[in-house]
């Protein structure tokens, strides 16, 4: 065990004058509820998880649905090459690169609805969950606040 610090020019042992843990001790703050507010932002923490966690399932299945969609692009895009130039007449070949056009173009337009409608849906319900963690934070805070009033 080593031996106290003792000043040689003052007759007194400071390590028990300065004692950290006492000080530490007899220092209470009487309106302050530690456990209620380490409660309070563990649910926020847990409610940003679970937002995280909807953001990232819901980016997942957009790229998983634009990977299957650029497939499908390549798909029909070699079936289309093959069929124009199958077309006997060039104005067959011009009538069929129209349709296919047409097609394609609305096939992209619903593409990008739909990914719109994902986005949209994944900030809803990210500002729904924020929304809500908001709401019940704020009225922990307050029954912390009363609780703390009451104490006093």
């Amino acid at each position: 065990m080593s031996k106290p610090f003792t000043n040689p020019f003052i007759e007194a042992d400071l390590s028990k004058m300065f004692d950290l843990s006492k000080f530490t001790s007899d220092f209470r703050m009487p309106q302050f509820d530690a456990e209620a507010a380490f409660s309070l932002q563990r649910k926020n923490i847990e409610a940003f998880t679970a937002m995280n966690q909807a953001a990232y399932e819901s980016i997942q299945a957009l790229a998983h649905r634009q990977a299957d969609t650029f497939r499908q692009i390549i798909e029909e895009a070699s079936q289309t090459v093959q069929a124009i130039i199958a077309s006997p007449t060039p104005e067959g070949k011009a009538i069929k690169q129209a349709e296919v056009s047409k097609a394609a173009m609305d096939k992209y337009l619903a593409s990008l609805r739909d990914a719109s409608e994902t986005i949209a849906k994944c900030n809803n319900n990210a500002l729904e969950t924020v929304g809500v963690r908001l709401n019940e934070g704020l009225n922990e805070l307050r029954s912390i606040v009363k609780s703390a009033d009451r104490a006093a």
